[in-house]
């Protein structure tokens, strides 16, 4: 299966990497990982939207760009092989245009099914992080896999799997950690560059604090929903994600077993952000219900033409029917 990478990129001098619009830890690792694999080639790491400050831990986060590479021989999709999480690209006609009719290849690991309806290659496995799949791939094909690329490899896996704490972790995931250990990565200097760019103002922690004040408890507490309107959006998200502020102390109430930040813009728009506690793996489903797609225990969607209490009021009719799916 994964001959098919080689295949792909033999015959390409110029390769397109390409995130999709919500780029996270996992996506940014693997674009930034193939970036230093594939030394030999001429490589360009688009994404649709800016790169969360967040994220600025990574080296060499600042070669991603919003500037499509249209003469590159070939593009490759990392983390996504959703269309929803590709609408940026595909409402551009020029892009989409490009991505009818030149070579692609996507890499992703979600369970998701592959809805892209332009002609591409796909090396699609489910597993906990889309940079475990590259290590994966790089490793059979005998790829040099040097410190910065285990580095960036190592980081997507951790960004995903929550420091490999995840239920969808496995043996053969700290098997790789260990392995890229070896090549250089250091995971003691990662975490702390990580932290040092998790550090927050007293002004965003004065805004964490009022989130906190708004979540909104449904179905006997095990509901949690907290919105995020288009004015925090605005005045906070440049300096900090809202999503990764709260989701994590919506997970942490006494009684929750899904929680779901919702963004909602002026456009009609509303993405939310899913993550379940232990045992409760229907974050996909959720998502699945509004487009969306992701793993059991964290997921995400985008909708239109719709608002916050909509949304809660079809999370609180759906959430009871999978949870009684899974026997929570």
């Amino acid at each position: 299966m994964y001959q098919k990478f080689n295949d792909f990129i033999r015959d390409k001098a110029k390769i397109c990497i390409i995130q999709a619009e919500n780029p996270d830890g996992d996506s940014l690792g693997s674009a930034i990982a193939l970036d230093y694999l594939l030394k030999d080639k001429e490589i360009s790491l688009y994404c649709p939207v800016d790169i969360p400050k967040y994220l600025h831990y990574f080296d060499d986060w600042s070669r991603i760009t919003n500037e499509f590479d249209f003469k590159a021989d070939g593009y490759i999709i990392v983390d996504t092989a959703a269309s929803i999480l590709l609408s940026k690209l595909l409402d551009d006609t020029a892009i989409k245009n490009r991505l009818y009719s030149a070579p692609v290849l996507v890499i992703d690991h979600h369970e998701t099914a592959d809805d892209l309806d332009f002609s591409h290659e796909s090396i699609i496995e489910v597993r906990p992080a889309c940079a475990e799949l590259i290590y994966e791939i790089a490793a059979s094909q005998n790829i040099e896999i040097t410190k910065p690329a285990a580095e960036a490899i190592i980081q997507g896996i951790m960004s995903d799997t929550l420091g490999l704490t995840s239920a969808s972790v496995t043996a053969r995931t700290f098997e790789i950690c260990a392995e890229l250990l070896k090549h250089g990565a250091v995971l003691s200097e990662l975490e702390e560059k990580r932290r040092e760019f998790m550090k927050k103002s007293p002004r965003i922690l004065d805004y964490k604090a009022d989130l906190i004040k708004r979540i909104d408890y449904s179905l006997d507490g095990t509901l949690a929903t907290v919105h995020i309107p288009w004015s925090d959006i605005q005045e906070y998200s440049d300096e900090y994600n809202p999503n990764v502020l709260i989701l994590e102390e919506l997970r942490l109430v006494e009684g929750v077993k899904v929680a779901v930040a919702i963004k909602t813009y002026p456009d009609g728009k509303v993405t939310g952000k899913i993550r379940c506690n232990s045992g409760v793996g229907i974050a996909e489903k959720i998502a699945g219900y509004f487009g969306g797609g992701g793993h059991p225990f964290a997921a995400g969607f985008r909708t239109y033409d719709t608002n916050y209490e909509e949304v809660v009021r079809d999370l609180v009719k759906i959430v009871p029917e999978f949870l009684k799916e899974e026997n929570v």
